[in-house]
């Protein structure tokens, strides 16, 4: 029996799971959380063979969570469930070894086969994904200009950016203005936006 530990935050979805996976002969929920700083304490209590985590939990994000499991749980595999298929994200789930990485609009066989899957020591990536991140575009930013776009995006005025950063304000208009050309946007928070989409911005 394949023993799973589910933390995701939306009560219908998680409910929705593990109705799904109950219905499979070789498969158990242990435990159900739905914050990400219970990941690894439910996990050290309970022992599940497989952690099927949310990327987005609040509190400690999945990956995060994942990261931290792998350190003091390793005989516990990860896999990872997002709505949101940015290739940054792939990225960043596959550097901290994670062993699976899921779409959640799946079709539900798919969670039921890659939760086996990742049990028997296999990774399993979402196809879609793996184009997704095949096709990722490299940034055209310098890496100034993404420290700068990465504090903007956190809500950083451009006097707390030129702080943060030792730069004068009007340098940091500079780089805000050659960051908007560069990527074609309308502003600046458009500029945020294409790169949040692009994977470019954790």
């Amino acid at each position: 029996m394949i023993r799973v530990l589910l933390a995701e935050d939306m009560h219908m979805v998680r409910g929705a799971l593990v109705a799904l996976l109950s219905m499979e002969p070789d498969i158990t929920v242990v435990a159900e959380v739905d914050d990400g700083d219970q990941v690894v304490p439910t996990a050290l209590e309970h022992k599940p063979d497989i952690a099927v985590l949310d990327v987005d939990l609040p509190g400690t994000d999945g990956l995060s969570a994942a990261c931290t499991l792998h350190q003091l749980l390793p005989s516990c595999g990860t896999l990872m469930l997002t709505s949101l298929g940015k290739p940054g994200t792939l990225k960043r789930a596959l550097s901290v070894r994670v062993s699976g990485f899921l779409l959640k609009d799946a079709p539900p066989e798919q969670l039921a086969g890659a939760i086996r899957k990742v049990a028997a020591g296999e990774r399993v990536v979402d196809p879609e994904l793996v184009l997704s991140a095949w096709d990722h575009v490299q940034s055209p930013l310098t890496a100034r200009e993404m420290e700068v776009l990465q504090l903007a995006a956190r809500g950083a005025s451009v006097g707390e950016i030129a702080r943060a950063l030792f730069l004068s304000a009007g340098t940091v208009r500079n780089y805000l203005t050659t960051i908007v050309g560069k990527l074609n946007a309308r502003n600046r928070v458009d500029a945020i936006r294409i790169a949040q989409e692009s994977g470019w911005l954790d």
